[in-house]
């Protein structure tokens, strides 16, 4: 939905725009006619879009309904008609342009316009078959618990859980739909009865043994009237962006080709990677020469941190970091969450904004990162995560990143269920990754340097603590 929502809405704010300027029945007498004024409309629809996508108007998981949109439009309004006017005041200065306020109000009323009934109308058909689709599941085990709880908390735009059939595995109570406890309808057995009854549109096999429990008949039936069955495991990977390693079958990525790069895609986000590490080093020079700064006038100790972290293939480098922490005595816990106390006052905004990290472009340069990958881990910490987290080991397929499909899906781990948490996160990267995928991630990682983000789960797990004492 998201996508193909910031693309209508990009097309017809664009020609809206452009239309309304250029059909306008008076003008000011200094402002450009014809064509040349309709690509004025073009910096509209751009700041809009942008706007909208900063301030997450095209993610479902946060904005659900119209409601949700409605409440969160006024403040993205505010930063298009910035932008806008922003814009505008340099081509004012130019004499090609009217007042950068009052075009920038323009803008901003346009985009009330359409966007506004554009959204109604999209959530009122994506409530309805087929953008909105009635779903079945095949067990009550924790894939099943996993498969409920993500469409409950980001998909439920797209599908509408109608029950669970039992497969005698885990806790069905546990299964928590729409706010209430799992409607189980019955066992597996009345798949048939249930198919009839409830007409879903899809159905999820979630069960945790298949070989004695899965009904295969009734499911090829269900198939050939025109039902989707979808493994457990595909459909939590499609919803939440991330793979089920508990339930992942090592047949699964052993034979899957998805895990599998060629030396065309490894060569080529090589190449991207240093190019853009390159130019990245020249143009921010001079912040990071501010920047270390700040840190020698801040606390003492080096400018630089380096950690020994893990690599491609397994391979040990020295990572860089502009220092963050006051440096500690003696060893330490590798968690965030066990040093916020040695966190300095500089680094505290370095590591809200990222900034802290721009000294790995040196690493980037040397080969040992890339841009955009799974972030690398210390040394320290590799047994342990090797020993705990499920096909731990596949990581090591591509060269750790800079930022990455986890770092910006979740943030700072605390504790090695944070770690499988962001597992989950960076297998989905290595087994979709894509030209596309990576805009995106480049994409919100500029919104997190723009605007910064609280790490991990930590402010959240602080705040509940303040508020429970």
């Amino acid at each position: 939905m998201s996508l193909g929502i910031a693309v209508l809405e990009f097309g017809w704010l664009l020609l809206i725009t452009s239309a309304a300027l250029i059909f306008l029945p008076t003008l000011p007498a200094h402002w450009p006619a014809g064509g040349e004024l309709a690509w004025m409309a073009l910096p509209s629809a751009c700041s809009c879009t942008l706007s909208y996508y900063y301030n997450d108007l095209y993610n479902p998981g946060i904005v659900k309904s119209f409601r949700d949109f409605c409440a969160r439009l006024p403040q993205a309004l505010l930063l298009a008609a910035i932008l806008l006017a922003v814009y505008f005041l340099g081509a004012s200065a130019l004499g090609r342009a009217a007042s950068p306020l009052s075009y920038a109000a323009i803008g901003a009323l346009f985009a009330i316009a359409v966007s506004v009934p554009l959204r109604w109308t999209a959530y009122a058909i994506m409530a309805n078959p087929p953008f909105s689709e009635r779903v079945l599941i095949l067990g009550t085990g924790p894939l099943a618990f996993s498969i409920a709880k993500e469409i409950r908390s980001t998909a439920d735009v797209r599908h509408k859980i109608v029950g669970a059939l039992n497969d005698g595995e885990g806790s069905p109570g546990e299964l928590r739909l729409s706010g209430r406890h799992a409607l189980l309808l019955g066992s597996l057995d009345e798949l048939k009865q249930t198919a009839l009854e409830f007409r879903p549109h899809r159905i999820i096999v979630a069960l945790t043994e298949r070989r004695r429990r899965l009904p295969v008949q009734e499911l090829l039936n269900q198939r050939l009237q025109g039902l989707v069955i979808e493994d457990g495991i595909e459909a939590y990977e499609r919803i939440a962006g991330k793979l089920a390693v508990e339930s992942l079958r090592p047949s699964a990525v052993i034979f899957s080709k998805d895990f599998h790069k060629s030396r065309w895609q490894v060569g080529v986000r090589r190449a991207l990677s240093a190019i853009v590490a390159a130019i990245g080093l020249i143009l921010t020079a001079p912040l990071m020469a501010l920047i270390a700064v700040l840190i020698k006038l801040d606390s003492r100790g080096p400018v630089l941190f380096r950690q020994e972290r893990i690599g491609m293939g397994g391979r040990h480098f020295w990572l860089f970091k502009f220092r963050t922490m006051v440096p500690a005595a003696e060893a330490t816990s590798e968690w965030e969450r066990d040093n916020l106390g040695r966190i300095t006052r500089v680094g505290c905004w370095l590591r809200k904004f990222r900034l802290d990290e721009l000294p790995q472009l040196v690493n980037i340069l040397r080969g040992e990162m890339n841009l955009i990958g799974p972030r690398p881990h210390p040394v320290t910490n590799y047994n342990l995560f090797t020993e705990k987290i499920p096909y731990y080991s596949l990581r090591a397929i591509l060269r750790p990143g800079m930022t990455g499909w986890a770092q910006t899906r979740f943030g700072y781990a605390n504790n090695l269920e944070e770690e499988l948490e962001k597992m989950r996160f960076d297998l989905y990267y290595i087994k979709n990754m894509s030209i596309w995928l990576d805009l995106r991630i480049l994409l919100d990682t500029v919104r997190f340097i723009l605007f910064g983000q609280e790490s991990s789960n930590v402010a959240e797990q602080d705040l509940r603590a303040t508020t429970t004492v």
